[in-house]
């Protein structure tokens, strides 16, 4: 992202979602933003899905121009290029999770079994082996969202974009989820931007930020944590 913006016209007042933020996330990198409900961290990562449009600035995939796409290009983005973690599960009610979670590649026309045979070890990533065939509604909210973080990452994403994928989650699997995360990025080279409130976030990322106001902070600049000591920036290693 360069000089990115996004703004609201609010009932009184104009909200500025987004107001000139740049961002680079690197193949292996993981980044993490801080920050209060409202504060504009759904919207960046929907901007960078291509699922908003920006009022100005630039978004740049593989150094290409998102903002450029046509509607057939950015379908493509989104259902190869992009791992989107939404707060919410978003499942398809009465659908066994294993389908759930192969969607995309079903979207893709990729015949039913392959993709059930291609879910099937994402599932049991996240501990739902034995869910295979549970649909959304014989599912907790826990396991609901474990389906969907599934689903986002069946593909092998380039981008993962994940929206307070912990938030439904315990302690102990929140952690599961965020140590999945980054084994993800080493193991693929996968670009990973992290949207959270969860202090474990600390523990697996070479980078954290703050968003306040629709502006990017350092760590350095009023993030809330303190920066770890324990893991080196992949970005500072190159």
């Amino acid at each position: 992202m360069q000089h990115v913006v996004k703004h609201y016209q609010g009932p009184s007042e104009v909200v500025r979602a987004i107001d000139g933020v740049s961002l680079a996330v690197a193949p292996g990198e993981i980044l993490a933003l801080f920050g209060p409900s409202g504060s504009g961290k759904s919207t960046l990562l929907m901007l960078a899905a291509g699922l908003l449009a920006p009022d100005a600035g630039t978004i740049r995939s593989g150094g290409i121009d998102v903002t450029s796409f046509s509607d057939g290009e950015l379908t493509h983005y989104q259902r190869h290029d992009i791992g989107f973690i939404y707060q919410s599960s978003h499942l398809i009610s009465g659908v066994p999770a294993v389908e759930n979670a192969a969607i995309k590649l079903l979207a893709d026309r990729m015949p039913l079994k392959r993709a059930r045979r291609m879910a099937v070890p994402w599932l049991e990533r996240v501990g739902l082996g034995r869910r295979l065939h549970h649909t959304p509604e014989q599912l907790s909210g826990g396991e609901r969202q474990r389906v969907a973080i599934a689903r986002a990452l069946v593909n092998g994403p380039r981008l993962i974009l994940a929206d307070e994928p912990t938030g439904n989650l315990d302690t102990q699997r929140g952690g599961e989820v965020l140590a999945l995360l980054a084994e993800l990025a080493r193991e693929q080279d996968t670009a990973v931007l992290l949207a959270t409130h969860d202090r474990q976030a600390a523990e697996i990322t070479d980078r954290l930020y703050t968003l306040r106001d629709g502006r990017l902070l350092s760590n350095a600049e009023g993030a809330s944590l303190e920066r770890p000591v324990s893991r080196l920036s992949k970005a500072a290693d190159r």
